[in-house]
């Protein structure tokens, strides 16, 4: 990931904090964090560099290349929502 924008930067830490909050139990923080993006656009973009952020750091530790990386997460979704595996 390239550096990003201090906005962008902002934008993915309020989404880190978002998913921290949730899942210690602070349903009410996460939903503070996620209203306070100042645009949909905004929080996209959170989001979005923040999964490249956490893929980029799992392809790292375990070797994998990101395209091995996107289709074991496309299919542990499948299998987890209860659809069938892509290309079946």
């Amino acid at each position: 990931m390239e550096h990003p924008t201090p906005a962008a930067s902002e934008a993915v830490q309020r989404a880190a904090g978002a998913i921290a909050a949730r899942h210690r139990g602070d349903l009410d923080g996460a939903e503070a964090l996620l209203a306070a993006f100042p645009s949909e656009q905004a929080k996209t973009l959170g989001f979005y560099l923040l999964a490249e952020l956490a893929l980029g750091l799992v392809r790292a530790q375990s070797g994998q290349s990101m395209d091995e990386l996107i289709q074991e997460l496309s299919l542990h979704l499948a299998t987890s929502s209860g659809q069938p595996p892509p290309g079946d």
